[in-house]
């Protein structure tokens, strides 16, 4: 392993080991998959958690505030906090400032909820990473954050959300795509 001082060693892609874009990609679309898997056993699908987190993040967000830092349309945002509503983990009330406009919160079961997201995240990223040691791991968060920044990526926010604009923009009809559909495993809120 290379010190402070010294270059880190030149590796070339073979055909054993591909280039940076062809990783991070591979390595994204098999984290996704396992996250998703994950998320599933508490009955939550990707898009769904991205939302849970915004809430918890920003609370008292609009829906168009949270559509907005999503970037996804307003009706897709309303779709999602309907679902979440009517299992209890979100409540919308009253804008304060604006009586045409909701502000959004996490109920107490949607902390609670979150609560265990984060334990299944946290679970997710370790076995991830398992082959890396602290520093490497944190350099690793670095390098990306960087990679992330330079193409212009929203900090903390999934770029899929996109796709879930353009699978309404192809169907109006449809109110979710299959990747948003909850997947429902027995498990009772």
């Amino acid at each position: 392993m290379p010190t402070d001082h010294e270059p880190a060693p030149e590796v070339k892609p073979t055909p054993q080991r591909s280039g940076v874009a062809f990783l991070v990609a591979q390595i994204g679309a098999a984290a996704a998959r396992r996250f998703a898997e994950r998320i599933a056993e508490l009955d939550l699908t990707p898009p769904q958690t991205g939302l849970l987190r915004a809430i918890a993040q920003h609370p008292g967000s609009s829906q168009r505030e949270l559509g907005a830092r999503l970037g996804l349309f307003p009706s897709r945002v309303v779709t999602f906090v309907d679902d979440l509503e009517s299992r209890g983990f979100v409540r919308r009330e009253r804008s304060r400032t604006d009586r045409r406009q909701y502000a959004l919160h996490l109920t107490d079961q949607g902390q609670a909820l979150m609560s265990q997201v984060r334990t299944v995240a946290r679970a997710h990223e370790s076995n991830l990473c398992q082959s890396l040691d602290e520093s490497e791991r944190a350099q690793l968060v670095v390098l990306l954050g960087r990679i992330a920044e330079q193409q212009g990526l929203t900090s903390g926010v999934h770029p899929g959300y996109r796709d879930l604009n353009e699978t309404a923009e192809l169907d109006p009809t449809l109110t979710d795509s299959p990747a948003s559909q909850p997947v429902r495993r027995g498990v009772h809120h």
